[in-house]
């Protein structure tokens, strides 16, 4: 039974992985989007296209879930929405490298809002880990210490990420992780649909546009979100949230292959560092963490 839930978590940690090598895919392209069109049009036409397949594919597993589990994705969904356009609005007032960096504070805050929410308390080796992530992003993406406008917006979006790390891993379930997704999603878009209100949402100005729409909506939201939900009903919030760290390590990879930037030595050592927080993570007790997943999934 040990080895079996292990496998899965084994499973649930590589789809995180894959999760946060898709994210880290689309900096550029949402960089591009947003000079081009509103911030809450792009979200919005992106996030309809996302729950419009979900709900083709999932809508009977829909039918099938409780009153609560409806409430909980909803719950879920206004959370991760509001971040989205937080997040992306951000991006517009500050250099993508502080974004990046400031973004990946929900490092920070998601074992700190699982400590007060879930009373959890987690072994010293975690906060090491979540130390480790925090140097490593720095490395990555901080080229200042300025503070404006655009980067307490994105640490706004930072803490509502990690509340919804913190959320996702209480209330996701094997059985409804699908359909829990779909809530997610549906929601997500009415909320950057009314974020376009009154005139509605522009759409993606010319056909290049449309396919980093596309790519966006199926693969980093759709895609994303059900390989997320999935995973995290197999691990607790801060492991996720230390494996989601990679997603600059991929971002800085991404902007290497295409010619965007050269290879650093901050890149190597930031990502050395992320790198070394998700192996320090899996050196813990199996026991103490199997043990520990346990009693996450009877919250």
């Amino acid at each position: 039974m040990t080895g079996a839930v292990s496998r899965t978590a084994t499973w649930a940690t590589l789809g995180l992985v894959a999760v946060t090598a898709i994210w880290g895919s689309t900096f550029f392209l949402i960089k591009d989007l947003v000079a081009r069109m509103p911030v809450a049009d792009f979200l919005a036409v992106r996030f309809l296209i996302a729950a419009l397949a979900m709900a083709v594919l999932f809508h009977r597993p829909l039918l099938c879930l409780s009153r609560r589990e409806w409430q909980q994705g909803m719950v879920l969904g206004a959370i991760y929405g509001i971040a989205q356009l937080l997040q992306t609005s951000g991006l517009e007032h500050t250099s993508a490298s502080i974004s990046g960096f400031v973004t990946g504070m929900y490092v920070v805050f998601t074992p700190l809002l699982g400590t007060v929410l879930l009373r959890q308390r987690l072994p010293s080796v975690t906060w090491a880990a979540v130390l480790l992530s925090v140097g490593g992003l720095g490395l990555l993406a901080l080229r200042g210490l300025s503070i404006g406008y655009g980067v307490w917006l994105t640490l706004a979006s930072a803490a509502l990420y990690g509340l919804h790390i913190v959320g996702l891993g209480t209330w996701s379930r094997p059985g409804s992780a699908f359909a829990l997704s779909t809530v997610q999603m549906i929601v997500i878009a009415a909320i950057c649909l009314l974020a376009t209100l009154p005139t509605g949402p522009s759409l993606p100005p010319d056909p290049g546009a449309w396919a980093a729409v596309l790519y966006m909506a199926l693969a980093a939201g759709a895609g994303a979100m059900l390989v997320q939900t999935w995973a995290q009903a197999h691990l607790s919030p801060t492991r996720a949230a230390i494996v989601m760290t990679l997603e600059p390590v991929f971002a800085a990879g991404f902007a290497v292959t295409f010619g965007q930037d050269t290879l650093t030595w901050r890149m190597l050592a930031g990502g050395a560092l992320v790198l070394a927080a998700m192996y320090l993570v899996e050196l813990a007790p199996r026991s103490s963490a199997v043990k520990a997943e346990g009693l996450h999934h009877e919250v």
